[in-house]
């Protein structure tokens, strides 16, 4: 359970901020089915997130355990400070917007977390856990918590919270996860 929960703060505390968020916005915009973005939103990181999460227990499987406490602990600290640099994105591919709401969610999506922080984070928790349904089911969760809120009340959201605030908090706690890991303190690795 507690890779559940870790995944799943760690995923939503990640994408505040980060680009796929902005995507969500501009698709939230652009298409009045609110429900189908979402849909495509969860489509899209549940596929991205179950590739990641299976590269991450491969990668905690081949590797010693010390190579895995250095990979986590530095990756904590590395996601921390990714934080710290705003997302950016362009404008929609209108080429993707012909297959809908659902459609162009979920391409877009799935294009967009490729390589992403997000992304990232979920292979360092499967990595950090080798848990696959609980990683995922958190991963999914956690990025579903930070971007179905911007899907329905994105403007208004923006105005109260500046984004900024949330993602140097995020930060923080990102890099004192990965210096405790890296002393021995942290939470533990299996």
């Amino acid at each position: 359970m507690e890779a559940f929960v870790s995944s799943t703060f760690s995923i939503a505390a990640t994408e505040i901020g980060d680009k796929t968020q902005l995507l969500a916005l501009l698709l939230a915009s652009r298409f009045s089915q609110k429900n189908a973005v979402v849909a495509g939103i969860f489509m899209a990181t549940l596929l991205n997130h179950i590739l990641s999460t299976v590269l991450g227990i491969w990668l905690a499987q081949t590797l010693s355990p010390q190579t895995v406490k250095w990979i986590v602990g530095l990756s904590f600290i590395v996601m921390g400070l990714w934080l710290l640099l705003p997302g950016k994105i362009n404008a929609l591919n209108e080429r993707w917007l012909k297959y809908g709401a659902f459609g162009a969610t979920a391409i877009l999506f799935f294009i967009a977390e490729i390589g992403d922080k997000t992304q990232v984070a979920t292979i360092v928790m499967a990595v950090k856990y080798q848990e696959m349904f609980w990683v995922i089911t958190g991963s999914v969760l956690g990025l579903l918590l930070a971007n179905v809120p911007i899907v329905y009340f994105g403007e208004a959201l923006i105005k109260r919270i500046p984004a900024q605030i949330l993602r140097m908090g995020a930060s923080a706690a990102f890099c004192i996860l990965g210096v405790l890991t890296l002393l021995g303190g942290g939470i533990a690795l299996q």
